[in-house]
């Protein structure tokens, strides 16, 4: 059974930085791209930002570019996203997922796992 479980949401200021982790079990993990998505209320499901299977390919959305970087750990079937100098637009509920595929894919559609998900709350 495949489980992936967000964690280190939280609320934070404008400007302030938060990490979150995303830990998975019961897949090979180091044969799948991994992704982060946000999902603000009454908005689509979107890209954030993308990492390859060994790590050394990454995808970002251009709204957090410069800002956001994700990482991987594949000892510790661990993914990460580092965000920094967050902004109000940047509140959602953030999802991490993995895609069998090779490439790092930007649709929703294409990733086969998903979490549950952890809220980010940026006040400004």
């Amino acid at each position: 059974q495949v489980q992936l479980v967000e964690s280190g949401g939280g609320l934070v200021q404008a400007g302030g930085s938060l990490r979150l982790s995303c830990a998975a079990s019961g897949l090979t993990f180091s044969n799948y791209v991994m992704g982060w998505f946000r999902q603000a209320p009454g908005k689509e499901r979107e890209f954030v930002a993308g990492i390859s299977r060994g790590g050394g390919g990454t995808r970002y959305a251009d709204s957090v570019k410069g800002r956001f970087t994700i990482s991987r750990d594949n000892r510790k079937n661990t993914i990460y996203l580092q965000m920094n100098s967050l902004k109000p637009e940047d509140t959602a509920a953030y999802y991490c997922a993995a895609d069998a595929t090779i490439l790092v894919q930007t649709t929703p559609d294409t990733y086969d796992y998903w979490g549950q998900g952890t809220q980010v709350t940026v006040s400004s």
